[in-house]
């Protein structure tokens, strides 16, 4: 339950925060001439919507669930670089040049996707101007994201980059509850170090260590920020 008189209310944030959820930013009419060009097929958790080599001839948005955009690294590790979520769109980039898979996407729970034809696709973007905006918009903060993590990697610490992710996560995907965030998704310590590049170890102590601060508290794999405020000034210091 929220805590306080206020009700939640999104976390908005101009870097951030994307329309990531197309289906909700889209016009009535658009979302059913989407639907009508698509096949829904259902996913059980585990089971891989496409893998790296695959050729690209769909496109895919996420209707219900969650999956993972990943790549494996030369020694056999996942680096995750990004998790979608209901009405967001993937499988995009080998659509538009026609070449091969070179990620991964797997489900993380039972999912439903709607899979779209390279050529329908093209074909309604161009039809659909508005719609094809705000995948734009969408597109647009995912590469500013990826850019944030690809620098984070570089300049910060272990501890700044899990702090980092938490804000993000928040910026995205949380709900305020008076002075707390609540993130609105369940995420394992494993996927947390496989996004920051760390090992599960790792993130259970840097995690241990922002509870024992007050900043955050962990309940089945949903986190609650106490503290976006002091965790952002954390994120500054680590």
């Amino acid at each position: 339950m929220f805590e306080g008189n206020d009700p939640p209310s999104a976390i908005a944030d101009p870097v951030f925060t994307a329309p990531s959820d197309i289906f909700s930013r889209i016009s009535p009419q658009d979302f059913s001439d989407l639907l009508s060009i698509g096949t829904v097929r259902h996913h059980e958790k585990g089971q891989f919507i496409f893998r790296s080599g695959d050729p690209g001839k769909n496109v895919y948005f996420l209707r219900d669930g969650r999956v993972k955009i990943y790549q494996t690294s030369a020694l056999g590790r996942e680096v995750i670089l990004w998790f979608c979520f209901p009405g967001e769109i993937f499988g995009l980039t080998e659509v538009v040049d026609g070449g091969g898979r070179v990620v991964n996407a797997q489900t993380c729970e039972r999912a439903e996707v709607l899979c779209i034809a390279r050529t329908q696709f093209k074909a309604y973007l161009e039809t659909h101007c508005a719609a094809s905006f705000v995948i734009m918009q969408a597109l647009s903060c995912r590469m500013r994201v990826l850019g944030d993590m690809l620098v984070n990697l570089i300049d910060d610490d272990v501890n700044s980059r899990i702090t980092k992710l938490m804000l993000r996560l928040s910026a995205c995907h949380g709900t305020r509850a008076g002075n707390e965030v609540h993130l609105n998704i369940r995420m394992t310590h494993q996927e947390i170090a496989d996004m920051v590049g760390t090992t599960r170890q790792t993130v259970t102590k840097v995690l241990s260590e922002l509870k024992h601060l007050g900043l955050l508290s962990i309940e089945n794999h949903r986190i609650r920020i106490l503290s976006q405020e002091l965790l952002n000034e954390h994120s500054r210091m680590a």
